[in-house]
């Protein structure tokens, strides 16, 4: 399906309002609770020894986690896009974070909204303008700086400097013609770049974003939970500011952190300029060269998602004190990950694991085995296609696939093939596909990569160069050009 063909279906022909099986009595709730910027396995559960993440793990002991979830693109504006409508970047064409998402593009808010249900997004979403995208209910950073009144200078000191990505401004339009309003007035610290390495917030835990998305969905439930309810509550901690309330960042000392066993261990002979670059120097905090200030920043990474994980404790407490939860299906996810050092690079944009790759596990009352793991290839694309038929609505064809048969039989194997994009339309512009073991990383100015994740997990050694590997690199290209054949010239070979 192309993406006019899509769009040109509208809500209403695109799904039959309120069909669902006749014994389905009540529709499942959803609760689909996210972050920004989690490492794929920085859970407890996954034997983390650094994370602290009970909440998370408790979910997790009652649904199906998916080993190994990606997103769709390593950004948030793009990848939040697909999770929402289903689609690939280059289908739905919000190629950055500075593209606003089309305004006729149909989110599950819309499917859901024309099922019956009430439809509420509480917490960043990144749709760069004003449109809400089918929520009848909506609560954002702008909304949190009502609350927070004068104390929001507390937390422009902590950016530093305007950054969408944080919130602030949350519509960069708002600031297009007078300028940033903080400027002159933020107090500055001693940063290197644009990105502090963190320090202990002097916001009160309360005042938090993080505080403020759990309470507020909480109330959501409370007020609006007597009748089917979509409902996306969407934190922004592990993502920077890297400014933990102090009761968290109390629980991570920079001394008892470790440094990847990838850091240091690239092998630049092999690898694509862009990293390269970036390995050399990380533009927005270039003191993350310095070993000592690398676990730093660890440790208030760990300390961002402890907060997190207790922010997201206190809506499963609420689902349960109201009773819901025996009727509600609850998904926790990430719009992307985080590097964290591994192989010398911070934040996202890249295809390693630990960018590309994010959480992600699904508990659905009476169809999923308690504590199961799944090996499946899954995507975020796969999302709406999933909740759709768990719910019983009819939805156009997406992009992704239901992932509702790996949720009862996670153990079942499938041969799904996931792919991911990034700087499409641009000189940077490249694209990723897995199938099996293999990873494959297409550039469009630059040099081929191929991993083989079975025997090298850590991706360290390029493969695209190796003669013994040639045929695996054009089997795997033929596959992404027949997923999406890039139209960006090359002109360094691969």
């Amino acid at each position: 399906m192309t993406r006019k063909q899509f769009l040109s279906l509208g809500p209403g022909a695109a799904l039959a309002a309120g069909q669902r099986p006749a014994s389905q009595a009540r529709p499942k709730n959803v609760l689909l609770l996210m972050s920004d910027q989690h490492k794929p396995n920085a859970l407890g559960i996954d034997g983390d020894p650094v994370a602290r993440t009970p909440n998370l793990d408790a979910l997790a002991r009652t649904a199906v986690r998916f080993d190994h979830a990606y997103c769709t693109n390593p950004v948030c504006v793009p990848s939040r896009a697909s999770l929402l409508s289903g689609l690939y970047t280059h289908h739905h064409h919000t190629n950055n974070n500075a593209t606003p998402w089309p305004f006729d593009m149909k989110t599950m808010a819309h499917y859901f909204h024309d099922a019956g249900y009430r439809t509420g997004l509480i917490g960043k979403m990144h749709f760069v303008d004003a449109q809400t995208h089918g929520f009848d209910y909506k609560l954002d950073f702008n909304d949190w700086y009502q609350y927070l009144g004068p104390k929001t200078k507390l937390y422009a000191d902590e950016l530093g400097r305007r950054n969408s990505g944080s919130g602030l401004p949350q519509i960069d339009d708002l600031w297009r013609d007078a300028g940033d309003p903080w400027i002159g007035t933020r107090t500055l610290d001693n940063r290197q770049g644009s990105v502090a390495v963190g320090g202990v917030s002097p916001m009160e835990e309360k005042d938090h974003f993080e505080s403020f998305v759990a309470r507020e969905s909480s109330r959501f439930l409370k007020n609006y939970g007597d009748k089917p309810f979509f409902l996306i509550g969407s934190f922004l901690k592990p993502h920077d500011p890297f400014m933990p309330a102090a009761r968290f960042a109390s629980m991570f000392r920079a001394e008892d952190m470790k440094l990847p066993r990838t850091y240091g261990k690239a092998d630049f002979s092999r690898l694509p300029q862009e990293l390269r670059r970036a390995i050399a120097r990380d533009n927005p905090t270039p003191e993350l060269h310095d070993p000592e200030m690398a676990k730093r920043r660890i440790a208030l990474y760990y300390a961002n998602l402890a907060q997190m994980d207790d922010a997201l404790g206190e809506v499963m407490a609420s689902l349960r004190a109201l009773h819901l939860e025996n009727d509600t299906i609850v998904l926790y996810t990430a719009d992307h990950g985080e590097m964290l050092g591994e192989h010398g690079l911070w934040n996202k944009t890249v295809f390693y694991e630990s960018s590309a790759g994010v959480p992600l596990m699904f508990r659905v009352p009476g169809l999923t085995p308690a504590g199961a793991r799944c090996a499946n290839l899954a995507s975020l694309v796969d999302v709406a296609p999933t909740l759709a038929e768990l719910c019983g609505l009819q939805a156009p064809k997406l992009d992704g696939s239901s992932l509702a048969g790996s949720l009862r039989a996670p153990s079942q194997a499938t041969d799904a093939t996931v792919f991911a994009e990034y700087n499409l339309t641009t000189p940077r512009a490249k694209y990723m596909i897995r199938n099996g073991a293999f990873k494959y990383n297409f550039y469009a100015n630059d040099v081929d990569e191929l991993y083989d994740l079975a025997n090298d997990p850590d991706e360290l050694v390029n493969l695209a160069g190796h003669a013994s590997h040639r045929a695996k690199v054009e089997e795997m290209r033929q596959r992404l050009f027949a997923w999406y054949r890039p139209p960006e010239t090359r002109v360094t070979p691969g």
